[in-house]
Formats: C-alpha cells, sequence, structure tokens
C-alpha cells in the first residue's frame, strides 16, 4: 500500500460527498489488500469498508461500504448512510459498524444464541470479540468464554462481561473449553481462527451446538465430515458480511441496535489505537500478527 493524492471524489447520482473522520480497520481488510479473501480484488483498490464522517451540510453519518474508505473523503450511495446518535462519538460509532453488526449477527441470527446457553468467543479481545462478549451478555447468555492469546487481553475480555478467559493458543484447548463450562459440552462458539482452534472447538459444541464461523485468521480451511456432524447432532455454519448487506433492513436493524446500545451506554467499543492513513500498512502487519487488542482506527487527519 501507497499513500497518493488523488482527485477529491464527486458524488454522483443518488450519492453523498462524505469528509472522513475516521476509518474503521477489519481483518478481512488484511486478505483484501493480499487478495486471498471470499471476494476478488482489482486494482488500483482503496482498501476500507466502514467509515464515519461528516456530509457536506454538517451531518454526522456512518457507512459501510464495498471498498474505499482509507481515505480523507469519499463519495457515498445515500442507502448506506446511517445518522450516528448524538451520544455516541465518531470512534465509538466506526467501531459499531461492521465488528458489531458481525457481533449482533453472528450470535442473534447464524448462532440463535438463547439466554442461559453458554457461548465460546474466539478472539474475544479484538474489535468484533469485545463487542460479540458484551453482546452475548447482554442476551443473557449462561456462561460467556473468552478465547485471547495474552494475559493482558484476557483481563480485558473479563472486565467486558466474560465469565472465564482462556488462552486461545493451549495445547489442551478442547478440554479447557469443557472444564470452564463445569465439563458440560458448549452451547454457541463464535470461531475465526480456522486451524486446529477450529477442531477443538467443534469438538467441544454439545448435540443440537451451533459452531458459527466467521474468518480464517490462521489461513488454515478446515474440513468437516457429515459423519462427525450426524453422530454429534452438531452445526457448522458460516457467515459473511456481505450476505447480511444484501438484505439491507436486516442489516439496517443490526445497525441501528447496536448504536441504539451504545448511545444507552449498554455497549462500548474498545478502541486499541488510532493511526494517520500512512501506518496502515504497519497495522494490516499488527493485526495479522496478533500484536492488536480493541479497534484499530485511521484517521485521515493525521
Amino acid at each position: 500500500m501507497s499513500l497518493v493524492d488523488l482527485p477529491e471524489p464527486v458524488a454522483g447520482p443518488g450519492e453523498t460527498l462524505v469528509r472522513v473522520s475516521r476509518t474503521g480497520v477489519n481483518y478481512a481488510d488484511t486478505h483484501a489488500t493480499r487478495n486471498d479473501y471470499l471476494a476478488e480484488q482489482e486494482l488500483p483498490l482503496i482498501p476500507g469498508a466502514e467509515l464515519v464522517g461528516r456530509t457536506e451540510d454538517g451531518r454526522r453519518v456512518a457507512a459501510i461500504v464495498p471498498n474505499g474508505a482509507y481515505a480523507e473523503a469519499a463519495a457515498v450511495p445515500d442507502q448506506m448512510l446511517v445518522p450516528i446518535p448524538d451520544e455516541v462519538e465518531d470512534e465509538q460509532a466506526v467501531g459499531l459498524l461492521i465488528q458489531g453488526l458481525t457481533a449482533d449477527a453472528i450470535l442473534r441470527i447464524s448462532g440463535r444464541m438463547q439466554p442461559g446457553e453458554s457461548v465460546v468467543i474466539a478472539a474475544a479481545a479484538g474489535g468484533t470479540g469485545s463487542l460479540a462478549v458484551q453482546v452475548a451478555r447482554s442476551m443473557g447468555a449462561g456462561n460467556v468464554i473468552a478465547l485471547a492469546s495474552s494475559e493482558e487481553k484476557r483481563e480485558l475480555t473479563l472486565s467486558l462481561g466474560a465469565d472465564v478467559a482462556l488462552d486461545s493458543r493451549s495445547e489442551t484447548l478442547k478440554d479447557d473449553i469443557l472444564a470452564a463450562n463445569g465439563g458440560r459440552p458448549v452451547d454457541v462458539v463464535l470461531e475465526m481462527a480456522g486451524g486446529q482452534a477450529f477442531e477443538d472447538c467443534l469438538r467441544a459444541l454439545a448435540p443440537f451446538g451451533r459452531l458459527v464461523t466467521f474468518g480464517i485468521a490462521s489461513r488454515e480451511e478446515n474440513t468437516v465430515k457429515t459423519g462427525h456432524l450426524m453422530r454429534h447432532s452438531r452445526a457448522v455454519i458460516g457467515f459473511w458480511m456481505v450476505h447480511l448487506l444484501m438484505q439491507p433492513e436486516l442489516a439496517k436493524e443490526g445497525l441501528e441496535r447496536v448504536l441504539g446500545a451504545a448511545a444507552r451506554g449498554e455497549l462500548r467499543t474498545v478502541v486499541g489505537g488510532t493511526h494517520p492513513l500512512a501506518e496502515a500498512p504497519q497495522v494490516h502487519r499488527d493485526l495479522a500478527a496478533r500484536r492488536t487488542m480493541g479497534k484499530i482506527l485511521l484517521d485521515p487527519s493525521l
């Protein structure tokens, strides 16, 4: 990635020019810039799928876009603009877009979590995970088990409402999860690492338990045998944000729900750092190496 000057975008019919105040960085961005994600990318590419800022007439707005958010300004389709409540600051709002919507959707829509159920959340100190811990707690989860790779990250998850925090890199992860749930298999797992962690979490699922996979951070894909699923009555469910955005009303409901919760003080974004656009390549390296906590932001004014 290179920081360059381009002509200012011009809003066309049905679009609004937004002066970007904050851009969110997501793990999917690291896939996009390497062109190894689910959707193929083409050059030239301005990365970034979420932004907050002001319109020319002064409205504070947020938006999820296909790309183009790593910039000082963006022409955004009007149907993608969401008003930001006055009680929610820009840094909080941008972290609630993709990752807040993801946390809400994987628990409510894909995972179908019910009050009293046990939930395992991978990368629980990250942008999505830290919000998923809070959403699961607000939905009445019976036991929230957070997975994180360092003691500092595990302490953060506990402060957000997790009941137990486990080392995500443990060689006995399956047994650790069962022990953290009183020796019983768990009901819901939110998994985004892939590889061995996926296998361990799958084997910790109870009958009729649901594992929702929403990332492949290890870049190790897994193969699931139908016999295993039938034998244990387990479900593996994939989640990709694109399909939620293809149902605008469903996505809008989720965004309104998480922004409303933030306005009431019930949900907060853990901001792990704010960087200038020029540092985006290093931010991607740090994110891929799991050296970050919480939501990482870019500030085009720096």
